[in-house]
């Protein structure tokens, strides 16, 4: 059982980006769930805290829930009486201006507003949450704010500071299986000399060391890795800048069991000397390509 749990109530107005902000919390390991009814929090929180599984959950609770402003408050004192629960809350807010035009780009009708304008909507929703407006710890008006701003601005207040946000995930693969769909960036290395072709390193994969130092030796694998790793030393503090939580590197060979598999441990052992988070896959190392000859 977890000594102390923290939980995130994420609410607000309706179109000022509370998915952004689940999508934030999620990025920083919150266990997240959207549309949480209230009444269920108090049973819910003491399941979790019973499992000892979860130390961080953001909920988000908004209109979606027809008693939800008759019972959030009375949920949210329940919490802050309870000792082993620390509970904040986010209020996400917007001018009216800005919400009737977010609402205009989705084509989408305000909750409230059923037969009226979306203004009107919008304010009878203001003037409902207002007291558990004044209760949130936080409020961040996204009026003028992208949705990378506001992750960015609730990383900046959330963010443990011993978690690294940013990783690096390093796949080896073979071009005849097809490329990552996923991958950020796609090296080819297929113009290296083949181990393939010896026959003592064919049953042996870039893990191995025999086939490892071969890969190693060759010339243009030294100067592919220079290049390389001169190109990722510029690039990686750019794309966590940015606030990317993750990208995806994939190299290459032909059949992802040898060369890629080699330099993809080494690449990863160099960015994880840099200082980054790294997870390193060998997606076809062990396939064999079936044919497609049939008696």
């Amino acid at each position: 059982m977890k000594d102390n749990l923290d939980l995130v109530i994420i609410t607000g107005m309706s179109g000022a980006g509370k998915t952004v902000a689940m999508q934030s919390f999620e990025d920083m390991g919150y266990y997240c769930i959207d549309n949480m009814p209230p009444n269920l929090l108090p049973t819910f929180w003491q399941l979790v805290r019973e499992s000892g599984q979860f130390g961080k959950i953001a909920l988000v609770m908004d209109l979606r829930m027809k008693d939800f402003f008759e019972e959030i408050n009375q949920v949210i004192q329940t919490l802050d009486n309870t000792s082993y629960i620390t509970s904040r809350i986010v209020f996400l807010e917007a001018t009216d201006q800005e919400l009737v035009s977010r609402y205009k780009e989705t084509r989408r009708a305000h909750p409230l507003a059923q037969n009226e304008r979306t203004l009107e909507g919008i304010q009878k929703e203001r003037e409902l949450l207002y007291e558990i407006k004044t209760k949130a710890q936080f409020v961040i008006d996204t009026s003028n704010l992208t949705p990378r701003q506001l992750r960015e601005k609730l990383i900046g207040k959330f963010k443990a500071k011993e978690k690294e946000m940013f990783r690096v995930e390093l796949v080896s693969f073979g071009f005849k299986y097809g490329s990552p769909i996923d991958a950020d960036i796609v090296m080819d290395v297929r113009f290296l000399p083949n181990p393939h072709y010896i026959d003592e390193l064919r049953p042996q994969t870039g893990l191995d060391e025999p086939v490892y130092d071969y890969v190693m030796q060759q010339p243009e694998t030294e100067s592919f890795y220079k290049h390389f790793t001169s190109l990722l030393e510029t690039t990686l503090p750019g794309y966590k800048k940015e606030g990317k939580s993750n990208l995806t590197i994939a190299i290459g060979c032909t059949g992802g069991k040898h060369r890629s598999v080699a330099l993809a441990e080494r690449v990863a052992a160099k960015i994880k000397a840099d200082g980054y988070p790294v997870n390193i896959t060998h997606r076809d190392k062990d396939k064999v390509k079936e044919s497609t000859v049939r008696s």
